[in-house]
């Protein structure tokens, strides 16, 4: 996701600045590219190797997604309205990704690809049979209108492609994008997953003569080219897509074996209790399961768990990093000083947490890149180091003495220390404690805090948090808003302290910009919730996105992750290796799954009839 970045907050290093190399960017026409090395399936392959050709088609499979909807169209989504979860996958993308590479991407509505040698552009080459499910067929006007609007009205979209100066129609079928910058290796993939949009159909009118808006919020079902359509709905319950028959994609080898159901039906339930009780009342047949306490005590006494008609299946999480955390609101006086910011980690009792709330099953979370090679640890030594020596001045300087760590509250003696040593904290950034409370020095304001949530399976450990801040004098409060309300609030950064998470995928780039840079701070429905406007930050972004090779990547990634870490932006939480899973016993896959992914479900999965008529058919 980039965002636009002020040219006065710093110079490219002249490194970063001179065009990387890339395997595909030799001007030639390709039916794939790839960050590294050449991709993994050629020319003329049959399928990816975690699908299977031959699988069945049909069956029905209901998913689970907390909250509502009040809106199909997705150029306007983070901005208005809360998206319907299953409304992407009507639409086709030029390129779709293997799952089982890190870092290559193959044709689906582009049959090829052509980069740029100084990696400033990038063309794509329609396929002749590609139609909307009107039979209409998908034109280079459609790309080009597609990336016109969502670059202008939908904020993710704007900083995503900041750095795609334009977009034309350059052939019958051909496509080229071309870029304000050089050198930005992936900036042609980041293209490649453009959802294209029917310009004729947005344009038009609908059934009441009425002129259509693709900057509104709408509840009319969009026309779409992929391999569902959304046949109905009731508005924030569910939602019904069915397998298009005459699918212009069908036979394509990279979907193949892939989008295998016949009927796809998301239902919307209040809470995440609801959503439970809903599982064990066979309303759906699939949920990752993220609370620890449900997957070591929710299920096991169940009758389908014993009888195997409800499966508990963990599967490993190989294909990303992730920081999720309690994330302060810098924005506001109060978070704006680090040691502030790291009295809260101070108090926090993870450990007691971890053995009393999580049945151990967590780690801590200690890098923005937690699960990854791209996590830092230790000093920093070679390249990674002298990456941040070049940006020593705008950086702590703690970075080249102190690795991160998070306190250790193992014992009473260690609990009592770390809490010290939070008032100390406190006390340097203008704090004292009076009759108990915390306040500034200087006003007598007591320092206080809102949590603000949408789960309410976050009271449990929101809590025992507020209990351990309570010792030091900070006031706290927990607020539980319904999901709506939550995303307008953080559209408008109004909250305190929440919960936030952030993948990340195994090669990072210009979406750094919209989770951590100085542009994207203040631009409502960003994804920098914390509001970080830091030079030094920014400059290693824009190492990690021109990085000439896969070490630099590494090395740069590093480099900004550890100074993320230093500044203390958050509390870091808690994370699994692994995606815990149930599912109604209705199921088959193929016996290699992807690497990258998962368990894959349901997109390579199937309705397997001989499992449904033991567990029963679906509802």
């Amino acid at each position: 996701m980039a965002a636009l970045l002020a040219a006065t907050l710093l110079t490219l290093p002249a490194r970063a600045q001179a065009p990387a190399t890339l395997p595909a960017a030799d001007g030639q026409w390709r039916h794939a590219i790839t960050l590294m090395g050449e991709p993994k399936y050629g020319p003329g392959f049959k399928h990816f190797d975690y699908a299977d050709p031959n699988a069945p088609k049909g069956g029905l499979v209901r998913l689970g997604a907390q909250g509502g909807f009040d809106n199909f169209n997705i150029v306007v989504a983070g901005l208005k309205g809360d998206l319907e979860g299953g409304i992407q996958q009507i639409y086709d993308t030029l390129l779709t990704d293997s799952s089982d590479e890190p870092f290559t991407s193959y044709g689906l509505l582009a049959e090829a690809v052509r980069v740029a040698p100084d990696l400033g552009s990038v063309a794509y080459r329609l396929r002749e049979g590609a139609r909307w499910h009107d039979g209409r067929p998908i034109t280079p006007e459609d790309v080009v209108w597609s990336f016109d609007v969502l670059k202008a009205n939908s904020p993710f979209y704007a900083a995503y492609y900041h750095t795609v100066a334009k977009a034309e129609a350059t052939g019958p079928r051909e496509v080229t994008f071309t870029f304000s910058e050089k050198g930005n290796r992936e900036l042609p993939q980041v293209i490649g997953q453009l959802r294209v949009l029917p310009k004729h159909w947005w344009t038009g009118k609908d059934a009441q003569g009425r002129s259509r808006s693709v900057t509104e919020t709408t509840l009319e079902i969009p026309l779409g080219s992929g391999p569902y359509k959304l046949e109905k709905f009731e508005p924030g319950r569910t939602a019904t897509y069915t397998r298009v028959a005459d699918y212009w994609g069908k036979d394509l080898p990279v979907n193949a074996g892939r989008f295998n159901f016949g009927t796809e039906r998301y239902e919307y339930f209040r809470d995440g209790t609801v959503l439970v009780e809903a599982l064990k009342g066979d309303l759906y047949d699939f949920r990752v399961e993220n609370i620890a306490r449900n997957w070591a005590t929710a299920y096991d006494d169940f009758p389908a768990v014993k009888e195997g008609r409800l499966i508990k299946e963990a599967f490993p999480d190989r294909g990303m990093g992730i920081m999720q955390a309690f994330v302060f609101n810098a924005r506001r006086d109060k978070f704006k000083d680090e040691r502030v910011r790291r009295a809260f980690n101070l108090a926090l009792n993870y450990q007691e947490m971890n053995k009393a709330l999580f049945y151990g099953l967590y780690k801590r979370i200690d890098s923005y890149f937690f699960g990854s090679e791209l996590a830092s640890s230790g000093l920093p030594e070679g390249q990674e180091r002298e990456i941040l020596e070049s940006v020593r001045d705008k950086i702590p300087a703690s970075v080249f003495t102190t690795p991160y760590t998070n306190p250790v509250n193992d014992s009473p003696e260690a609990v009592r220390k770390n809490l010290r040593e939070a008032v100390g904290l406190l006390r340097e950034a203008g704090y004292e404690l009076r009759d108990g409370k915390m306040v500034d020095k200087a006003t007598g304001e007591p320092l206080t805090v809102e949590f603000l949530e949408f789960q309410n399976t976050f009271e449990r450990v929101i809590l025992p948090f507020s209990a351990q801040l309570k010792l030091i004098g900070i006031g706290t409060t927990l607020r539980v808003i319904d999901q709506a309300q939550y995303q307008n609030r953080m559209r408008n950064f109004d909250f305190d302290v929440t919960t936030g998470s952030w993948g990340e995928s195994l090669s990072p780039g210009n979406e750094q910009r919209e989770y951590w840079g100085s542009a994207a701070a203040d631009k409502p429905g960003s994804r920098n919730l914390i509001g970080i406007k830091d030079p030094g930050i920014d400059a290693l972004i824009e190492r990690v996105i021109y990085a000439p090779d896969r070490a630099g990547v590494v090395a740069a990634t590093r480099a900004l992750d550890r100074v993320l870490l230093a500044h203390n932006y958050v509390v870091p939480q808690w994370a699994s290796n692994s995606q815990r899973t149930l599912r109604w016993n209705r199921f088959a896959h193929p016996p290699v799954l992807p690497l990258y992914a998962s368990s894959g479900f349901p997109t390579t999965w199937w309705y397997d009839q001989a499992l449904a008529a033991k567990t029963g058919a679906p509802r």
